[in-house]
């Protein structure tokens, strides 16, 4: 099993940045990719970035330039760094572990979930 706590997220307004952080824990739980994922209301969850058990990145192009994915060398934290932030933004965001791809389905294990809501 592998566990995914969420934390980071709040309320900002337009251009402002935050930082999400995942914290993971299991027993092989470096052995995963890590995804971050976000859905709005009515709307499908959707990819934002991923990060392979190697290091390498991907973002979704909606976000490619203004946010950012990395981890600590112990791969115990994955770290979303948002910046630019738009209302369009707003959403829960989810971190997981699974197989490095963008759909959701790829994803074994999730978190409960962070609010990220950015005000015009």
């Amino acid at each position: 099993q592998v566990q995914l706590v969420e934390s980071g997220g709040g309320l900002v307004q337009a251009g402002d940045s935050l930082r999400l952080s995942c914290a993971a824990s299991g027993r092989t739980f470096n052995r995963y990719d890590m995804g971050w994922f976000r859905q709005a209301p009515g709307k499908e969850r959707e990819f934002v970035a991923a990060v392979s058990w190697s290091g390498s990145t991907y973002h979704a192009d909606s976000v490619k330039g203004r946010f950012s994915i990395s981890q600590d060398n112990a791969k115990t934290t994955v770290y979303l760094r948002m910046n630019s932030l738009k209302p369009e933004d707003t959403a829960i965001y989810y971190c997981a572990a699974g197989r490095l791809s963008t759909s959701p389905y790829d994803y074994d294990y999730w978190g409960q979930g962070t609010q990220v809501t950015v005000s015009s």
